[in-house]
Order: C-alpha cells, then sequence, then structure tokens
C-alpha cells in the first residue's frame, strides 16, 4: 500500500460528468492548492435554483493545508464559485489572470465580499511553494487571458489545460506552442485535458472566419442591427466594436453583463474608443444604418435584453421593420428551447434573425474539437491521462482519442467527482474518494435546498397549492366556523365553486370528527387533514396539490 505521505494527490470536486462547476484539486503533503472555482447553472427540473456549487467539506476537512486557489480564466464556470467559496473556506492568496481579476473584483463586490488578496500572473509567473512549482501556460479561448498551468511536483509533472483551443489565426494571443513543447519534450506525468467538444470531429473554426462573416453582415444591412452573443466573449465583442466603427455605426448597450465586459474591457485597452457607444437619446438623432444594438440574451435568458426586445417589453427599444437580429452564439445545452423561443417572437414582430448555420460562420466554440485534442496529446506526450471537463460521454470519447494518440488504456482514468489520483515515483493508482455531491443556491440560500425541496417545488408547479382556513377555539375544541378553502395553481376557484364546496364540507368533517374524538393537539390535527384530504381531492380530480392546512386559534370571550 502507497505512503500517502510520498503520494501527490488529484481529486476533482466538480467537472466531471458535467458541463460546469470545475475544481480540481493537488495536495502533497502539507500543501494544498485548488485550481478554479466555477459554478454550474440548474437544469430546468431544478426549479428555484439559481446555481450549482461544489460540496466543500473536503476543503474544510483540510482547510490548514490550504495554499492558494489559482484560477485559470475568467469564465463563470471557473470563477462564479469563488464568492461561495470565500464565505465557507479561508483562502489564503487568489492567483488569477489580468481579465479574471477584475471580473472576480467586480463579483466579490455585487456579494459585498471583501477580499484584498488577489495576485495577477501571465505567462512569465512561476508560483514556488515548498512542494510545488506552477508555471503558466498562455492558451486560446472565448475570453482573453486564458492559460493552462504545468504543476511540478515531487512526483512529477502534472499539466492543466484549462479551457482551449488551437486558432491558427486567432484575434487574439497565439497559444504558446513551443512552451506546451518544451514542457512535454521535458516530461508530463499526468495530463488533465478538456473535453467539453471531443464528441466534435476536426478542428474548430478560427474566430477570424466570424470577423470576416460578421464583417460582410454589418457592411450589407441598411438597417438597424441588433446582435446577441455572449458577453465574456471579449474578443468578439471587440472585432464587432471595430467593425461597427469601419462602417460608420454607433453601439448602443443593453444588458448588465454586456456593460461590465465592455468597461473591463476599456480598462484593460482591448479597447480604445468609447466615443462608439452612446445612450438612446442620442440615437434618435441618428439613421438606422447608422446604429448598432450590443445586447445580452443569446441563450434565449427571460429575463435578458434581447428576449425583453422580443416580447416588446423593453422600456428603450421596439423592433422595427427592417431590423436584423444577430445571433452570434450557438445555444448552449438545454438552453434550445429557449433560443427558438425568442426567434419565433422575432420573426412574428417580422424582422430578419441571422443564426449560426454550417453556412454561415457567425459563432464558433472557444474549446477543441478533436484533432486539436490529438495536438495537445501530441505536444504533452503524458505518460498518464485523466479528461476533465465534460459529460461522461465526452470523457469516453476524449479516452478514445489519447489511445488513437499512444497512451495506454491502463493509464487512461476516467473519474467522477470525488474520486482521488495517488500520483507517487511508481506510477499512479486510485485512493479512497471523498465527498463531492451538488450544492444547491438559492438567492444567498447556500446548500438549504434538499431534494424534498426541490419534489415540493415541483408538485406545486404541476399541482398547485390548496390552502384550508380553519378557526378554532382550543379550550372547548369547537370548530367556529366552516373551513375556507382557497388554492393557486390547481383550479380557478370561481369556475370550480361546488368542486371547493366539497372539499370545504369534507374538511369540516375531519375537523369535527378529530375534535369529538381526542384531545386537541394542533400538529396531529394538521397531519390528520393532510391524510384524509389527498385520498378524497385525488380520486375527485386525479391531482395531487400541496395541501397547506392554516389553524388560527381564537379564544371566545368568557372562555
Amino acid at each position: 500500500m502507497k505512503n500517502k505521505g510520498s503520494c501527490t494527490s488529484i481529486i476533482a470536486l466538480g467537472g466531471l460528468g458535467e458541463v460546469g462547476k470545475n475544481m480540481y484539486v493537488v495536495s502533497h503533503g502539507e500543501e494544498l492548492l485548488i485550481i478554479d472555482a466555477g459554478v454550474m447553472f440548474p437544469e430546468s427540473e431544478l426549479m428555484g435554483v439559481d446555481y450549482v456549487i461544489q460540496d466543500v467539506t473536503y476543503l474544510k476537512q483540510n482547510q490548514e493545508r490550504i495554499k492558494a486557489l489559482i484560477i485559470t480564466h475568467g469564465h463563470e464556470d471557473h470563477i462564479g464559485g469563488i464568492a461561495f467559496l470565500l464565505q465557507n473556506v479561508d483562502i489564503p492568496v487568489i492567483y488569477a489572470p489580468r481579465i479574471a481579476t477584475d471580473l472576480i473584483r467586480n463579483k466579490l463586490n455585487d456579494n459585498n465580499i471583501k477580499y484584498e488578496n488577489i495576485q495577477i500572473y501571465n505567462e512569465d509567473t512561476i508560483l514556488k511553494f515548498k512542494n510545488f512549482e506552477v508555471e503558466f501556460v498562455n492558451t486560446t479561448h472565448s475570453i482573453p487571458d486564458s492559460y493552462a498551468m504545468a504543476i511540478h511536483t515531487p512526483n512529477g509533472v502534472i499539466f492543466e489545460t484549462g479551457d482551449f483551443k488551437f486558432d491558427l489565426t486567432p484575434i487574439g494571443p497565439m497559444a504558446d506552442l513551443h512552451k506546451m513543447a518544451r514542457i512535454g519534450q521535458e516530461g508530463v506525468k499526468l495530463l488533465l485535458s478538456d473535453s467539453t467538444n471531443a464528441l466534435s470531429e476536426g478542428f474548430s473554426k478560427s474566430e477570424s472566419c466570424v470577423d470576416e462573416t460578421l464583417n460582410d453582415i454589418i457592411g450589407r444591412h441598411h438597417g438597424r442591427i441588433i446582435i446577441a452573443t455572449f458577453a465574456s466573449n471579449i474578443y468578439r465583442v471587440k472585432h464587432i466594436v471595430e467593425t461597427c466603427k469601419k462602417y460608420n455605426r454607433q453601439i448602443i448597450v443593453f444588458g448588465r453583463s454586456m456593460e461590465t465586459s465592455i468597461e473591463l474591457a476599456l480598462n484593460n485597452g482591448l479597447l480604445t474608443d468609447r466615443s462608439i457607444f452612446i445612450d438612446t437619446n442620442k440615437a434618435k438623432s441618428l439613421k438606422r444604418n447608422e446604429i448598432c444594438i450590443l445586447c445580452t440574451g443569446s441563450q434565449g435568458e427571460p429575463l435578458a435584453a434581447l428576449s425583453r426586445i422580443a416580447n416588446g417589453v423593453h422600456k428603450q427599444i421596439s423592433l422595427l421593420n427592417d431590423d436584423l437580429v444577430v445571433f452570434s452564439s450557438k445555444p448552449i445545452p438545454g438552453n434550445a428551447e429557449s433560443v427558438n423561443r425568442v426567434i419565433n417572437k422575432l420573426y412574428l414582430k417580422g424582422v430578419k434573425v441571422f443564426t449560426n448555420t454550417e453556412f454561415s460562420d457567425i459563432h464558433t466554440s472557444g474549446h477543441a474539437k478533436e484533432d486539436e485534442l490529438k495536438l495537445m496529446l501530441r505536444l504533452i506526450k503524458p505518460e498518464y491521462f485523466m479528461p476533465m471537463h465534460g459529460e461522461y460521454r465526452m470523457l469516453m470519447a476524449h479516452k478514445e482519442i489519447a489511445k488513437q494518440c499512444d497512451i495506454p488504456d491502463e493509464n487512461i482514468f476516467i473519474c467522477q467527482n470525488g474520486d482521488v489520483l495517488l500520483l507517487d515515483e511508481n506510477g499512479i493508482t486510485r485512493g479512497e474518494s471523498v465527498p463531492a455531491g451538488d450544492v444547491y443556491v438559492d438567492g444567498s440560500r447556500i446548500g438549504n435546498i434538499g431534494s424534498v425541496v426541490l419534489k415540493d417545488r415541483k408538485l406545486m408547479s404541476k399541482d398547485g397549492i390548496l390552502l384550508t382556513i380553519l378557526n378554532i377555539n382550543p379550550l372547548t375544541r369547537k370548530l367556529l366556523i366552516k373551513p375556507n378553502v382557497t388554492t393557486r395553481g390547481f383550479v380557478m376557484v370561481n369556475e370550480n365553486g361546488e368542486l371547493i364546496n366539497q372539499i370545504e364540507r369534507k374538511v369540516g368533517e375531519i375537523v369535527n370528527k378529530s375534535l369529538q374524538n381526542g384531545s386537541y393537539n394542533y400538529t396531529d390535527l394538521k397531519n390528520q387533514i393532510i391524510l384524509e384530504l389527498h385520498p378524497y381531492i385525488s380520486e375527485l380530480t386525479g391531482r395531487h396539490p400541496i395541501i397547506l392546512p392554516v389553524i388560527m386559534e381564537v379564544r371566545e370571550s368568557g372562555n
């Protein structure tokens, strides 16, 4: 059996079997490094849940060993959980790239969290700890300042790619292929690599192809243009701004996240001309072909700017017949229905809509496809491999890609969140797993939403709520007036008077029988009403609303 004190541990607390809430841990001896702290946005069945974050029980148990949180780039699935993490665990220092640092500071300010020790790193930075030395490698992604990292440990080098693609004609800096090759030549024990697009063949399209298409659209259209894209895709935003300037269009910005990204790009020199951005009042004096609206809502979010424009409820913008709406994005899994709903509403308003197809390159992914994943494997030449950041089908596809690149099957580890890999001078084996479930965030509440609450929310959304209001004298154990029944989401009260009367009579029978048969007990009476009323309502209607008895204790004068 391995001596754990001499082993380097690799643990995923999030990001495996899912796309989102990335968090990986590398530890050795008395030192522990955390890589990324993202969120995952909930599926539709998680009603009322705002975010899904990691279970950080393991980090709490090893609080004294934590040396740093290292961020690879500024996307929500890598930084969105930092505010919640800091509420549960003491983090001595956060190392992050320039753009991610600004986004993190904005996020912490929004959550009223004071944290000062954020250190900016770049491709020349080397972090030194007792057991670790970390160097960074510039990569290409859909947000500036994205990095992979090589973690030098007593048991070999661990290379973590972050999110990446290989774009030979990028808008921003090229990925540092030479540095990757140098690290691979020196020897890498374990590669952890992004699997998001492992199911997609070939090579991803260059961002420059998107630029050409958008340039053509903006140059040809003679009316107003509305463009929805990811606010975090700052290079895409940068090109849209530069193209609008080329064709003498002024830009109106809608959506808080878009406004934040543009301000961040201006502050960091990625954009230089503030004068191109105008408000709606100034737009009134311009021709339609002199206006571009840049907004959020590319994923069909109900409250985002584009959805409100499509629904005709935006306070400042109404659609015009010669408007052109461009979706410079692709629906992420689970959002296709919402996006299609918005597109249909836009067509109903009579405007033209441009979406990404195989014939029109107005979006490209920031994640590597199959051939790019092969290139990463060939550059790094790892002895062992663990696919990360992806659903299980993506991880398994990445495993097959690695086997094609001569990684032996027995050296490839398909892991789940909470699995532990132990690395020593002899190789890698599996260790005992650690807690790594999902934690739900509802507003400002963390972890208070369990399966029972979610089940109740599903029931309420399906069959509604039925309240029975009772006035009882606890001393005489008498029902003072007939029960009152009201509902929400069950039936229309005004149109189902006889049904409501039947339910009220049944509640009266249950209550009177219970009061006559025993001593008055508030909790027992509520439970008895629920127990007998459920099958009665089910027989009458075939539905199963949540029943909430409300008992008001009234002591009559003289009692």
